[in-house]
């Protein structure tokens, strides 16, 4: 009772700041924290000034006796509330009084049961699974990504990720893989088998028909371009005796006999050189494949291409060459990479709003995901929460809550002042009537 109210208002007026700046929103909570604090402390003392005129007016008037114990019993109720109030967040009057200043105090048992309540109340298969039950995450997802907007922002996030993941890769250990990789795959494939295998496709397919044309024409115009040149090469190794006409026509006779042949190969498809080639290409192509020397001789042929210095120099730098290409291919928004994985989502999306069975999968999968992280990592996220607040400081947390829950606690101030107030005046009557 003797305890001065514009103290208590300046007390509860006073509010700390954070240390680091205040966001929009908790300014806009400070601001209201500070006007309900200041309309509850007003009422504490209009409260006190209406019981000293009315102490002071008494004995004039009976109706004075009922404001006066209105006004007291308003007073009482107001301070004991706000001392209620008060004793959570601080010391009152900054006084050690005893179980006040809870919060701060007891920080670390309320982050403890915060976690807690948490982990058994929210983090439970039951809640979750109820809860997605009825999202239709496939659904919504097919429905976001088939926008065009919506599936590039993914690919530029899914760029990012590729990206971030090379960039923090070990390259001496992934080169080391890969090479080791490539070079055991090449080593664990046969050589001649797979050339085999790849002349009876070029035979299937007409291919070495078209490879002999080009070879019998190339072959047809190198002798029209050193006709003179072979003509001077039989002049020198004809004998002396032998007129040059006779050499003349001898060379000529070869010559257009030999074109006239290339000629003719060329001209007709079903030439029995051709046939001759065919059968020969056949059996080269089935000693690829089984005769053991031809194995042998492919491996020997594969070892040295691998144990060439080029070989090995090019090996060396395919993963710098890969990730370099990789980087910039995920880098630059309009590259082919980018392009593809922007395409490939929204098709995925497109897809997956009429897919029911594919929505069905992907809600299957995401609650088994989060059913499975919320089984076996809630202790982890109750004790993330414990943990978070104990780093905090006492006061820092207290304010911390103040600011979000303090607006509403002056309502108990209020309230009390007014349902006080009630209480003294019944008693008073009540007295009087006994």
């Amino acid at each position: 009772m003797s305890a001065n109210p514009h103290r208590l208002a300046d007390d509860d007026a006073a509010t700390s700041t954070r240390p680091t700046a205040p966001t929009a929103a908790e300014s806009e909570r400070l601001r209201q924290l500070r006007g309900m604090k200041r309309l509850a402390t007003g009422l504490l003392v209009v409260a006190t000034v209406v019981f000293f005129i009315a102490k002071a007016n008494e004995e004039h008037s009976t109706w004075v006796g009922y404001v006066r114990a209105f006004a007291e019993a308003a007073m009482v109720g107001a301070l004991a509330d706000w001392f209620a109030v008060t004793a959570l967040f601080r010391h009152p009057l900054g006084l050690p009084i005893p179980h006040t200043a809870i919060i701060p105090k007891r920080k670390d048992q309320i982050g403890r049961s915060l976690g807690e309540f948490v982990q058994g109340e929210f983090l439970t298969r039951e809640v979750l699974t109820e809860r997605l039950a009825g999202l239709g995450v496939g659904r919504r997802l097919g429905a976001w990504l088939a926008e065009p907007a919506n599936a590039h922002r993914a690919g530029d996030g899914l760029a990012d990720a590729l990206r971030g993941t090379l960039e923090v890769l070990d390259d001496a250990e992934v080169q080391g893989a890969l090479e080791q990789l490539v070079e055991r795959r090449i080593r664990s494939t046969p050589v001649a088998p797979l050339l085999g295998k790849a002349v009876d496709l070029t035979v299937e397919g007409g291919h070495h028909q078209r490879l002999l044309d080009a070879t019998l024409t190339a072959i047809g115009n190198f002798l029209d371009d050193n006709r003179l040149v072979m003509r001077d090469k039989l002049a020198r190794e004809s004998p002396w005796w032998v007129p040059e006409p006779i050499d003349d026509r001898i060379f000529d006779k070869i010559f257009l006999g030999v074109k006239s042949f290339l000629g003719e190969v060329v001209a007709h498809p079903t030439h029995e050189v051709r046939s001759a080639l065919d059968e020969r290409i056949v059996v080269f192509a089935q000693r690829l494949r089984d005769d053991p020397e031809m194995l042998a001789k492919g491996e020997e042929l594969k070892d040295e291409v691998l144990n060439h210095p080029e070989m090995r120099a090019w090996m060396s730098t395919l993963w710098g060459e890969v990730k370099g290409s990789l980087i910039e291919a995920s880098s630059n928004p309009h590259s082919e990479l980018r392009g593809r994985i922007d395409n490939g989502l929204a098709a995925f999306g497109e897809r997956l709003t009429t897919d029911t069975e594919m929505q069905a999968k992907i809600d299957d999968w995401v609650e088994r995901a989060v059913a499975h992280v919320a089984e076996n990592y809630k202790t982890e996220v109750a004790d993330l929460i414990a943990g978070t607040v104990e780093r905090w400081d006492g006061e820092a947390t207290s304010r911390k809550m103040e600011l979000q829950v303090g607006r509403d606690l002056q309502f108990i101030r209020i309230n009390g002042t007014l349902v006080g107030g009630l209480a003294g005046l019944v008693i008073h009557l009540v007295g009087k009537l006994v």
